[in-house]
């Protein structure tokens, strides 16, 4: 298991499905966490869980696309915790529709949350992490943003956004001790797919070829491991954790 003891972890959308599970992973191997949500009684919820687990955790109420809001929940985890090694930009929303029919507010509801949400809340963080000279940014990307998806422009856009500045950002912060890399899962079985018909699970099923959705832990487990020393040498990659559907 990484050994993720003395580290501080940020995690926006940290209250439910990949983000809940992502603290849970990272609270075991010892990092203390604060989780950043706009949903309070899941967020709540989520810290009374970690904490009756035995690890360190704070709530914070955090709208990723406001960036004053982002800036108190840096000020807000440095106060608790002196210091943040390790930032997971989870926080993410939907608002899926073809283009023909998709709004614009539509669009730039999911690219402020999606996109400019993984820019401020990263921006909020920064100085803490260059002052101290280490730093783990990972970044939710998404099998779709680099295969693209019908009926997903705003959500495709954004993750290949994520994708572009991950990349961007390692070359930039390599050289100040901070790794940069995204996440990409494939179809996982949380909240936003609950309302998808079982006839489309079926068919998502049989396109990947370990024949199952992915669960929240498979992308928690991914996390983890770039978040911790073993991965030291790793920054700017996209992994895939998706059952082997791009292939």
């Amino acid at each position: 298991m990484p050994d993720l003891q003395n580290r501080v972890a940020l995690i926006t959308g940290g209250s439910r499905g990949i983000g809940r599970a992502t603290a849970r992973r990272l609270a075991a191997a010892g990092a203390r966490v604060v989780i950043a949500d706009v949903d309070d009684d899941a967020g709540t919820a989520t810290v009374d869980q970690l904490t009756s687990d035995g690890a360190e955790a704070l709530f914070t109420h955090t709208d990723v696309s406001d960036r004053a809001s982002t800036d108190a929940l840096a000020e807000a985890a440095l106060k608790a915790f002196g210091k943040i090694d390790i930032l997971i930009n989870n926080a993410g929303i939907t608002r899926d529709a073809t283009l023909k029919k998709m709004s614009a507010d539509d669009f730039g509801q999911v690219l402020d949350v999606n996109l400019k949400g993984v820019f401020n809340t990263t921006k909020s963080v920064l100085p803490a992490m260059l002052e101290a000279g280490y730093g783990r940014i990972l970044n939710a990307a998404s099998v779709v943003g680099l295969y693209g998806n019908f009926g997903q422009t705003n959500y495709v856009a954004s993750k290949a956004g994520v994708i572009g500045m991950t990349k961007t950002w390692a070359r930039e912060l390599g050289r100040k001790g901070i790794t940069v890399n995204a996440v990409a899962p494939g179809f996982i079985a949380t909240d936003m797919v609950e309302s998808v018909p079982d006839k489309v699970i079926d068919q998502l099923k049989q396109r990947t070829p370990l024949g199952r959705l992915g669960q929240p832990e498979d992308i928690a487990n991914a996390y983890c491991f770039l978040a911790s020393e073993e991965a030291s040498f790793i920054t700017g990659t996209v992994l895939s954790v998706d059952g082997g559907l791009v292939l």
